[in-house]
């Protein structure tokens, strides 16, 4: 008799087997569904955060250049006229005219480079003479005119440190 009963309960555990293994599947579409709508609040509170650090940082900025702003210094170069290399074919002498100052850190860099305009001048007016025409067209020519005579100028002032070379006039005659 000890066995009937097993028989008897093994169907009963087939019966109870069956939904067992149909819970196992539907726990996991909703740890899926839990796993999935926690993905996306995950996602969302970082994309809001790092947001915010960002509009945060951005406009953060804005208000420090003011405070942080140092005085600069301007030491003006007389102006210079100088003929332009002659391009094949031309038949009249092309001149350059121009004004710049220079952009230095303080006033104490103006006496260290005072002393030292003639070199300068002198710089720039040999580096111009092998310019042609053509070589300041458009804005692009004048940017590069305007590095090199920023690297001559930190060359012959050196060790004091011109910022920037700032064009007041220029003329292509």
């Amino acid at each position: 008799m000890a066995k009937k009963p097993k028989t008897e309960a093994a169907p009963e555990e087939a019966n109870e087997a069956a939904p067992a293994a149909a819970a196992p599947a539907a726990a996991p579409k909703k740890s899926r569904k839990k796993l999935i709508v926690g993905a996306l609040a995950a996602v969302l509170l970082l994309g809001g955060g790092g947001g915010v650090y960002a509009y945060l940082q951005r406009s953060a900025p804005v208000a420090a250049p003011e405070a942080a702003r140092k005085p600069v210094a301007f030491i003006d170069i007389r102006e210079m006229t100088v003929n332009l290399a002659s391009e094949p074919g031309q038949d009249r002498q092309r001149f350059l005219k121009f004004r710049v100052s220079l952009e230095v850190k303080d006033q104490k860099t103006i006496g260290d480079i005072q002393p030292l305009l003639p070199r300068v001048e002198d710089s720039f007016q040999v580096f111009v003479r092998e310019l042609r025409a053509n070589d300041l067209d458009g804005s692009a020519g004048v940017y590069r005119l305007r590095e090199e005579l920023l690297r001559r100028v930190n060359i012959a002032v050196y060790p004091a440190k011109v910022e920037a070379v700032l064009f007041k006039d220029i003329v292509v005659q």
